[in-house]
């Protein structure tokens, strides 16, 4: 998907991830990050925002919820993390980065509340009544006042399985007074998911419908006298969709993939962020006329197609063929036959945090000292030494 954007805007990083597997400083099944391209890429998007006046929680779940990652992405500019779940919640505190937005995609679990609320966060996004009260009595337990923003959801807005989850318009009138007076709680706004999405078509950022439930959400905000300060809408938050998101009214941007240059725009067109991982694989044998490939690293949605392989000084391209649903990516297959033991690198958009590959971090590539900086899990752990 952005392997021939990978090749025309960060060569650098393709020379490296293959020279890291010729001197077996990595394994097959290594996602290679260049550090000081995230770093460019969020300043780029921060010098946006701040046009527009948008606060930024930077989301690294597709980079392994990586703390060396997220420490990169904070001294570039954007201070707090929104966590994809409660996992990564423990990942940074456990590396003390700052919080700016838990349970947004995932609640947290009861267990966890008191200690998210002592140790900080901005805001909780809350998904029900039932839950904010749970949320209520965990913060009046530690004595602290916590801002919260509720997720919308109405039965006809754009949802993505496995993310089924918020107040529909009735729930919320019926309930933002209920809201209003839990004694710990303040309701300082709202949010949806997605609220912006790439057009094919136009090759431009659109709205979603869920927009129009948020306008009517933020109208029962001010009929039931409750305040709408912050109104999140993420999704494709990039430096091109910044003007839309401030446009629509609203006050927050989750960047993700746009940290990496690796939005579904980006794969089509040259944009201010440039792509900044690559996956690296090798052959492990072949079978007829089709070579396979070590796997561990897919991703279903990645839109996988394409592999670059080098054989000496000669480079190959080759077509990845596409993984049976129901399959386990121990391999992944080629429509060539190449050499077992030849180094493989792909570019597709992925999800870090649900492969079972090692992340390794790299820096110095664009002013000729490339080092390898360590080897973390897809979990934002550091590897033991020896394991690569």
């Amino acid at each position: 998907m952005f392997l021939k954007q990978l090749e025309k805007l960060n060569p650098e990083l393709i020379d490296y991830a293959f020279e890291l597997h010729r001197t077996e400083k990595i394994l097959p099944d290594t996602y290679v990050i260049d550090l000081d391209m995230i770093h460019t890429n969020t300043e780029k998007i921060v010098a946006e925002a701040k046009k527009d006046n948008i606060e930024l929680f930077y989301m690294t779940k597709q980079l392994g919820r990586n703390p060396i990652v997220a420490k990169e992405i904070e001294s570039a500019g954007i201070e707090k993390a929104v966590v994809v779940d409660y996992r990564e919640a423990e990942v940074f505190m456990e590396n003390d980065l700052k919080l700016g937005n838990v349970g947004h995609l995932v609640q947290p679990p009861k267990s966890l509340l008191k200690k998210i609320i002592n140790y900080g966060t901005e805001y909780f996004t809350m998904f029900s009544l039932e839950n904010t009260i749970d949320l209520n009595n965990a913060a009046k337990a530690v004595s602290k006042i916590q801002k919260v923003i509720l997720k919308i959801q109405d039965t006809k807005d754009d949802i993505y399985p496995g993310q089924v989850g918020g107040f529909t318009l009735k729930e919320l009138d019926d309930q933002l007074d209920k809201l209003r007076q839990l004694s710990n709680i303040e309701v300082v706004g709202l949010t949806t998911f997605p609220a912006v999405l790439f057009d094919e078509k136009t090759c431009s950022y659109k709205s979603t419908s869920n927009m129009d439930t948020v306008k009517r959400a933020k109208e029962l905000f001010t009929e039931h006298q409750v305040d709408c300060s912050v109104v999140s809408l993420p999704s494709a938050t990039a430096t091109k969709s910044l003007s839309l998101i401030k446009k629509l009214g609203g006050t927050e941007g989750e960047p993700g993939h746009a940290l990496t240059g690796t939005t579904p725009m980006h794969a089509v067109k040259e944009l201010p962020e440039k792509p900044a991982y690559c996956y690296v694989s090798e052959i492990s044998h072949s079978y007829g006329d089709h070579s396979f490939i070590f796997g561990g690293g897919y991703y279903r949605r990645g839109h996988l197609k394409n592999a670059v392989i080098k054989d000496r000084n000669k480079f190959e391209h080759a077509e990845v063929l596409p993984l049976d649903n129901s399959s386990i990516d121990y391999y992944l297959e080629l429509n060539k036959k190449f050499k077992s033991g030849l180094p493989v690198i792909m570019s597709s958009r992925t999800q870090m945090f649900v492969t079972r590959s090692t992340i390794a971090l790299v820096r110095g590539l664009h002013t000729g000292k490339p080092e390898l900086v360590g080897l973390y899990d897809s979990q934002g752990r550091e590897m033991s030494k020896g394991v690569r």
